[in-house]
């Protein structure tokens, strides 16, 4: 590809204000750079959340995503993988890796940034936009809309449209064997569920959302 003065996104300066801010599924989430800014290349974001607020497991089809915590512990998993991430630490996700998280401290902030790694856009940060609400203050909302409570249909349904597919319980038994988040005390070595080979079979039902363990990471 050659590259042009006309492909060449115009230099920015960008804070996480008011301005930058939507209140999104319990939390808030700053728009430092978008797809929209960087020709769908690139797109940052700095969240702040609690526990309880965390999506469903789910996987990235267009994009890498790197998660760099500013404070608090996230608890990360990936595949077989559980990476316990303290502040000034990075987690990076390839596309195509089921994964999943816990907020394990009262007060979480981090730096969320995904890469196009094909012909597709990001699209993590439209995911979030059309998850989102205007912001009114900076701090946490206080009785919002979360993962908890939102229509998993929609959830599916948005997240499809952005190039992310939620797992549902059966494929996260499998793809995330670490991850407690589902009831699997049925599902035994020779009774395991059959994993759908059909990405665009993800989904969950009502009800199926994960339950953040209460215990806290210090």
């Amino acid at each position: 590809m050659t590259i042009t003065m006309q492909t060449i996104p115009a230099p920015f300066t960008r804070a996480a204000t008011l301005d930058t801010t939507k209140f999104y599924m319990g939390g808030l989430m700053s728009f430092l750079t978008t797809g929209a800014d960087t020709g769908g290349c690139f797109a940052l974001m700095e969240y702040r959340g609690k526990p309880g607020n965390e999506p469903p497991p789910h996987i990235h089809l267009w994009e890498n995503e790197i998660i760099y915590v500013l404070d608090g512990v996230m608890e990360l998993y990936c595949g077989e993988r559980i990476m316990h991430l303290h502040a000034g630490e990075m987690g990076f996700i390839p596309r195509g890796q089921p994964h999943a998280f816990y907020i394990r401290t009262p007060d979480f902030r981090a730096l969320a940034a995904v890469q196009s790694v094909g012909e597709q856009p990001v699209g993590l940060d439209s995911f979030f936009l059309r998850m989102s609400s205007p912001a009114t203050t900076m701090a946490l909302p206080t009785d919002p809309v979360t993962y908890q409570t939102e229509d998993p249909a929609h959830v599916v349904a948005v997240a499809a449209e952005h190039g992310m597919q939620i797992l549902s319980p059966e494929e996260t038994a499998i793809a995330l064997p670490l991850y407690p988040g589902f009831d699997r005390a049925s599902h035994t070595p020779t009774q395991a569920p059959r994993r759908n080979q059909s990405l665009a079979a993800f989904g969950a039902g009502a009800g199926h959302w994960p339950v953040a363990p209460e215990t806290a990471v210090s």
